[in-house]
């Protein structure tokens, strides 16, 4: 039986397989920041740094404009990157409120009141039923 294609779901990126190779430099990267001196040789000179992972030259832009959804998009794993936002001294909640557009109160505000609503957040398929 095949996999379930879940592509058309506005906003959401699967980490699979193919997504996991396509990010395998992306994603060692990023673990390599939980060491101490690895996070202070980045933040020193950040491109000199990247340019040691054989990362292609999207995923690197992406890291240094910090562009987490682009990351997702090639092939970084969320909780990867999170390493990055440690990095620079930001939360989690800050890192994916910024990932969906929305300040670090209102995302606070929006889950503590059950999470986003579901309209709109489901299958394009569903939509023509």
């Amino acid at each position: 039986m095949d996999a379930p294609d879940f592509s058309d779901i506005p906003g959401t990126v699967i980490f699979d397989a193919v997504r996991a190779r396509q990010g395998y430099a992306l994603n060692r990267f990023c673990m390599s920041l939980m060491q101490a001196d690895n996070r202070l040789r980045f933040k020193a000179d950040e491109q000199t740094y990247l340019d040691q992972w054989p990362m292609s030259p999207e995923q690197k832009q992406a890291v240094l404009a910090r562009d987490m959804n682009r990351c997702l998009e090639l092939g970084g794993n969320v909780f990867f990157l999170v390493k990055i936002a440690a990095t620079d001294g930001i939360s989690v909640q800050q890192m994916v409120a910024g990932m969906v557009g929305m300040s670090a109160q209102a995302y606070r505000d929006m889950m503590m009141q059950g999470g986003r609503p579901i309209q709109g957040n489901r299958s394009l398929s569903e939509w023509s039923r």
